[in-house]
């Protein structure tokens, strides 16, 4: 089984700007995502994820979740979403459902050095957030 314990920093994102325009984030709040580096502290314990959410300029979030289940987090919108995870071969399923949009998350790793979180928005719109670790 694949493990993403280790703490991930943001190398660089992939049309990360669009996904959020398609899940109607505001032109201000687009700019500030782009200018933000995020880091993701991770501990797993086979199914159990322990992930930390460390960003620049913004509170940060603590989602401790079981992969299989279902939680609850706010999103970039402010909104609140309720999260369903599931293993999809090697990789984490996320699909969030907020008021006014579902979107998809795939965690994978891509090597020992580098995890990919995949974002898919309502209208299509793919992107990349791309994390190197520590």
């Amino acid at each position: 089984m694949v493990n993403f314990t280790g703490n991930w920093k943001l190398h660089k994102s992939e049309n990360f700007e669009d996904f959020l325009k398609h899940i109607d984030v505001g032109m201000l709040k687009r700019q500030a995502a782009k200018m933000i580096s995020s880091e993701h502290h991770i501990v797993q314990e086979g199914d159990k994820m322990s992930v930390k959410v460390v960003a620049t300029g913004q509170k940060g979030k603590h989602q401790e979740y079981t992969v299989g289940g279902t939680f609850t987090e706010e999103e970039v919108t402010g909104d609140s979403a309720e999260v369903s995870s599931e293993w999809d071969g090697e990789k984490i399923k996320e699909v969030h459902k907020a008021k006014d949009f579902t979107y998809i998350l795939v965690r994978e790793l891509q090597d020992e050095n580098t995890m990919i979180l995949h974002l898919d928005s309502p209208k299509g719109t793919k992107a990349k957030r791309i994390y190197k670790k520590m």
